[in-house]
């Protein structure tokens, strides 16, 4: 505010102006004087009438010069003069007074050239700055002319004596006055001292000023005032206000100058606004028509009325206050006074007045002794010429704007944006950029940044749409962070800031890409603004319901903006909310033709329209989406987008009749048309029948035409082409040398493809990830297939893309970034994919055992009980949770004694039961997994060897803790601590689940009760069966044993165990459980088995596993190994060839199921009874993968990788 920073010499005519008011600065000039006529006898006199003076002095002046008047009469009718405002006469009175007195002494002369020196600082105040156009530079009386009279002038005085009193004064005004000619200090080094001209002079008219005060010691106010002006102009304002402060308690009479006046300057530089408005009134009720003070006033209440927003009552109540109450009274008191002049030029650009603009800023540059406000006027010039598009003009008064404010850092800021705002028209983007950079730099405009911003954004735009293979990422991240900048600053309520839709308009689109959910943010954002913004005489009236009362607002917004949110919601699969907003917008664009009748909506209803289409045919709702075409084809019969989707419906709903038919009609009809050809070619690869030679496959004749024929750079086509020759090479042979090559040159083949539709779409995640996975199954190229997986991710932020990285890694061994990346894909919309979790299952899995990890075990446990809860129907991944509670068993047996506990142990041998009964439950089902027989044996193993291995280790870890209780207790007390917080931690998720949790152990305990009750039932069965083995004697009346036929005894083979101890009978009804001992086995016909006992123990055993298995998380395909080689030979070779078989079936594709496993082999034994020793370091590395998803790597040697198959997409390629 020029005004305000430059104090009460704002005012150019201030000093001219008053003098022909009656003043105290003239209160000594009588009204008359008598002139004494020389005579040699008489006393004459001649009386001259002050207030009369006549217009031309010359008869005056002859008047005093012939009677040698003293200097006195000289000064007194030249003040008359200076009185009445005619300063030139007084000039011309003195200058002749000098004249006639210089034959006389010198000292004479000394007041004359005093008061010539006073009325040269006067004419300079009101003199112009620059020369008037058509006006000769010689001939020009501006301010720097009269200011070098006035220098001329003190230095004769000074030569006559130097020490004169009033010229220390007079030294102090010029070198002030011409300080304000000086342009200001441009930017320097921060701590460094200013050593500008402007502040040189500044200092010199400081130095006399303090001389002033010392020759008058002290009392000499107008010199207070003259050093208050200078510390205000050096930038201390605090000693500045000390300074009026002093005047003020001085002469508080004191009104012309009024140091009230410079004290709310002072105020307002220091923050005081409030205080410095009550300085100014304070002004105003000494001196009611003091200019200076209403126009400091009004620029009070501008600067309050701008921090509120236009729409504000209370802006519109503090502007009407600024510009009639006090702006237009200080016009009527002078208008030439140049901070009116400025402050009503802006009032009138906004009325678009541009000639009386033009007028007012003239005034104010040429009136004014103040940089700040010819500045104002430079600024009011270069928008007048900015508005009239006279280019060169406005950039060349934005400069000279800038520049009276010293340029550089410390220039005029809007006027510095006004040159960039130019150079933008004129197409000088990087000029305009370098210059918005600079303007943030030193001020953090929210301005300078929201333009900025948009250039970036536009230059990523263009080449976006250009389709430029140049980088704009840093463009993008600095258009992003910009306007980010700006968003941010309209929160901040201090700052008062009225968001702009253009920036959240133009972050949308920055967003669209890689943010869709920040992207949608923004255009709510756009769209609750644009509803503030309805009048209130469109609202709807008497609704009740909130959401019929917004939904009849909504149609009051712009139809685009509405059709771009039911996009986004489309994105995010929301797909009820998207279809509100197209229908919304189809509303829109209705009302948009009855306000004018002039706006074709039609493109726009058609967009819309197809749309939501689009929308239904994604929800499902296919009837209405072939309604919704089928009206666009009533309207625009050539539409092929809406011919290509029925044609589509059609092959969903008939995928052998009608579909085809469709599809073939629509190909005839417009075969030349690459959406249509693409549907053509995904009809044709679900349809065809796979051959033997691709040079035969109808779809690779069909992609060739199009590419030969079409357009070469089909990337549809490409990508098909690039899928056909990796499925063929997964499928040649690979038994001779020969056949390798073919199959790699096939693969090369894929990847040729592949490679030219990423360089013509670097974003088709499909052909990019089928090079990935050419380079796996070809090249076995893990690393840079890393590195491939790694360039899609950072375009294509698909779960597919972090699936194959994590199969990779895991083949790397790097379990750790594999974990992260599976579980980076499980977070993307995929929470209940079972492949995943499986997937995660098996990388914990061997983390844990290469780490040998017993936490690493309990995750890999946890995501496959969960895959198993999601996909109970897959009898795999119930395997995969049995697999995973025998290693976490073995682990746990093989860790020393001090790095497990009781409990621990309890708890491997508790799942190692529950695992061998989901082994036996397995090996009975309709259709294993696996070979029953590898099955059996695998659950044998855990019952027999292992148990008795965990049972031992139960006793020795008792025994243990027993030993070292002391150290153990503290190890435990730390340990429950560690887990309290973890606990503590858990409590708030745990509670949320305890209700789902007591209705599933409501319902395990009803499942107990029944299996008691069957339990119960069966014992009576069996007590039965004993009585029926007994006869009576008749001779004795004894019971005895029925005696039993020969062979009753004999063994299948193959099907030893320590565990199998029954009779042949009992054995076949009991086959699979559990028994007690190896002893069992060898027993006699006089012997009685307990049955009954086994059996209730086993069932009780079932059932437990059975609760425990429908309360927890399953997961995916475990990789089987075998515990030890001398298990290995126990069961003859049948553990090798169940892990071979699990290989195989983790290797196929997870959709194979029908496929024929080969039977393991297995060797005869010779020997029936026998210890089996286990080798806890002998563990096989075989793992049962899950199968590859669409998109994702298979992690077994050359197991086929998921096709990156442009069919995928057939729902998407016409968005």
């Amino acid at each position: 505010m020029a005004a305000v920073r430059n104090g009460q010499n704002g005012h150019a005519s201030a000093y001219a102006s008053d003098l022909s008011a009656a003043s105290q600065r003239f209160s000594d000039v009588p009204s008359a004087i008598e002139i004494p006529v020389r005579g040699d006898y008489t006393e004459e006199a001649v009386e001259v009438d002050l207030e009369g003076l006549p217009d031309d002095p010359t008869e005056l002046c002859t008047l005093l010069e012939n009677e040698g008047a003293a200097r006195q009469y000289w000064m007194l009718i030249a003040l008359s003069y200076a009185k009445q405002g005619k300063v030139d006469l007084a000039i011309d009175v003195l200058s002749k007074g000098l004249g006639a007195l210089s034959r006389g002494p010198s000292k004479e002369k000394l007041s004359l050239l005093s008061c010539l020196c006073w009325l040269y600082l006067v004419k300079s105040r009101s003199a112009p700055r620059m020369v008037p156009d058509g006006q000769l530079v010689s001939e020009a009386r501006t301010k720097d002319f009269y200011l070098q009279a006035c220098t001329a002038t003190l230095n004769e005085a000074t030569r006559i004596n130097e020490r004169f009193p009033p010229l220390f004064l007079a030294r102090g005004v010029l070198c002030l006055l011409r300080a304000s000619l000086q342009p200001p200090a441009k930017s320097s080094v921060a701590g460094s001292q200013d050593q500008s001209e402007r502040t040189e002079t500044l200092r010199q008219a400081l130095k006399f000023f303090k001389d002033a005060l010392e020759v008058s010691n002290g009392r000499n106010m107008m010199a207070l005032l003259g050093k208050a002006r200078v510390l205000f102009s050096l930038g201390k304002y605090a000693q500045a206000l000390e300074g009026y402060q002093e005047v003020l308690s001085k002469m508080p009479d004191l009104t012309d100058p009024d140091p009230r006046i410079g004290i709310g300057c002072c105020l307002w530089q220091l923050g005081f606004k409030d205080d410095a408005r009550a300085a100014w009134d304070r002004a105003l009720e000494v001196s009611p028509n003091s200019k200076i003070a209403n126009i400091l006033l009004a620029l009070y209440y501008l600067n309050s009325s701008s921090q509120h927003s236009t729409t504000d009552p209370e802006f519109v109540q503090l502007y009407k206050k600024a510009m009639t109450q006090y702006t237009q009274k200080a016009f009527k008191l002078d208008k030439e006074l140049p901070l009116t002049c400025a402050t009503f030029g802006q009032y009138f650009l906004s009325r678009k007045a541009m000639p009386t603009v033009e007028n007012l800023a003239r005034k104010a540059i040429e009136l004014t002794d103040v940089n700040a406000i010819a500045s104002d006027g430079w600024f009011l010039l270069a928008k007048k010429e900015h508005y009239d598009e006279q280019l060169s003009r406005a950039s060349e008064f934005y400069q000279k704007a800038d520049q009276a404010r010293g340029g550089g850092d410390n220039g005029y800021l809007p006027a510095k944006f006004g040159v960039a705002q130019l150079q933008v028209l004129m197409q000088d983007f990087d000029g305009a950029k370098f210059r918005l950079e600079k303007i943030i730099q030193s001020s953090k405009s929210i301005e300078a940044m929201t333009l900025l911003g948009a250039l970036y954004a536009e230059d990523f735009f263009t080449n976006q749409a250009t389709g430029y293979k140049e980088d704009k990422s840093g463009e993008l991240k600095k258009a992003i962070a910009l306007l980010e900048t700006v968003r941010m600053a309209w929160k901040d309520p201090k700052k008062h800031l009225t968001p702009d839709s253009s920036v959240l308009l133009n972050l949308a689109r920055l967003y669209e890409a890689d943010h869709p959910d920040k992207s949608l943010q923004c255009l709510q954002q756009v769209e609750q603004m644009e509803l503030d913004q309805i009048p209130e005489e469109e609202r709807p009236e008497d609704t009740e319901d909130e959401s019929a009362r917004l939904a009849a607002l909504r149609e009051n917004l712009p139809p685009q903006l509405l059709n771009n949110i039911g996009c986004f919601h489309y994105q995010a699969e929301k797909f009820d909310l998207a279809r509100e907003s197209f229908q919304t917008a189809l509303n829109a664009c209705v009302k948009v033709g009855e306000k004018d009748s002039s706006i074709d909506t039609d493109a726009l209803v058609t967009t819309i329209s197809y749309n939501l289409a689009r929308t239904y045919e994604a929800a499902t709702l296919l009837d209405e989406a072939k309604q919704v075409y089928q009206g666009l084809l009533a309207r625009h019969e050539d539409y092929t987008d809406a011919n290509t989707r029925l044609a589509y419906i059609a092959l969903r709903q008939s995928p052998t009749d009608e579909g085809p038919k469709a599809a073939a009609k629509l190909y005839q009809a417009d075969y030349t048309n690459l959406e249509v050809r693409a549907l053509y070619g995904w009809y044709l690869s679900k349809s065809k029948k796979r051959a033997l030679n691709i040079a035969e496959d109808p779809e690779q004749r069909h992609y060739k035409h199009s590419l030969q024929h079409h357009d070469k750079h089909d990337r549809y086509s490409l990508t098909g082409m690039g899928n056909l020759y990796l499925t063929t090479a997964r499928e040649m042979k690979r038994d001779t040398d020969q056949d390798k090559e073919k199959r790699r040159k096939t693969y090369e083949k894929a990847v040729e493809f592949f490679d030219k539709a990423l360089q013509l779409d670097p974003k088709n995640a499909y052909a990019a990830q089928g090079v990935g996975i050419c380079l796996v199954e070809d090249k076995k190229e893990f690393g840079a297939a890393v590195q491939m997986f790694t360039r899609v991710r950072e375009t294509v932020r698909d779960a597919s893309v972090y699936i194959n990285l994590g199969h990779v890694y895991a083949e790397l061994k790097q379990y750790s970034r594999a974990i992260e990346n599976y579980e980076t894909a499980l977070a993307k919309d995929r929470a209940n994919d079972p492949q995943i979790l499986a997937c995660l299952g098996r990388v914990w899995l061997q983390k844990g055992k290469q780490d040998k990890n017993v936490q690493a075990m309990r995750h890999s446990l946890e995501y496959s009980q969960r895959s198993l809860e999601i996909a109970p129907e897959q009898i795999h991944f119930k395997f995969n949770v049995a697999f995973v509670q025998i290693q976490l068993a073995q682990l746990i047996y093989s860790l020393p004694e001090t790095q497990r506990t009781v409990e621990e142990v309890q708890a491997a041998a508790d799942g190692l039961d529950m695992a061998i009964e989901s082994l036996t439950e397995i090996a009975n089902s309709k259709n294993p997994p696996y070979p029953k027989h590898d099955i059996e044996q695998r659950a044998n193993m855990g019952r027999n060897t292992m148990r008795r291995q965990l049972e031992r280790a139960l006793a020795g870890q008792k025994e243990y803790e027993e030993n070292n209780m002391a150290k153990l207790q503290q190890a435990r007390e730390l340990r429950e601590a560690d887990l309290k917080r973890r606990e503590d931690e858990k409590r708030k998720a745990e509670e949320v689940a305890l209700e789902h949790k007591r209705k599933i152990a409501e319902e395990r305990q009803k499942i107990l009760e029944k299996d008691r009750e069957l339990a119960e039932k069966r014992a009576e069965e069996e007590r039965a069966r004993d009585e029926a083995d007994f006869s009576v004697d008749d001779e004795t009346g004894e019971k005895r044993r029925k005696k039993k036929r020969a062979g009753g005894k004999r063994k299948k083979k193959g099907d030893e165990s320590d565990s199998e101890g029954s009779d042949r009978d009992t054995g076949r009804k009991a086959r699979g459980k559990s028994t007690a001992s190896s002893s069992t086995a060898a027993s006699t016909d006089d012997e009685r088995p307990q049955p009954k006992k086994k059996r209730k123990l086993e069932r009780k055993t079932k059932a437990k596993a059975k609760a425990r298995d429908t309360a927890k998380y399953k997961s995916s395909e475990i990789v089987v190994e075998s515990d030890s080689e001398e298990e290995v030979q126990a069961n003859g070779g049948a553990e090798s060839s169940a892990d071979e078989a699990i290989r195989d079936e983790s290797a196929a594709p997870s959709g194979d199921d029908d496929e024929v496993e080969e039977p393991a082999v297995v060797a005869p034994r010779k020997k029936v009874s026998r210890r089996i020793a286990d080798d806890d370091d002998e563990d096989a590395e075989e793992d049962a993968t899950g199968a590859p998803t669409n998109g994702d790597t298979a992690s077994a040697e050359d197991t086929p990788m998921a096709e990156a198959s442009p069919s995928a997409a057939a729902d998407e390629d016409e968005d």
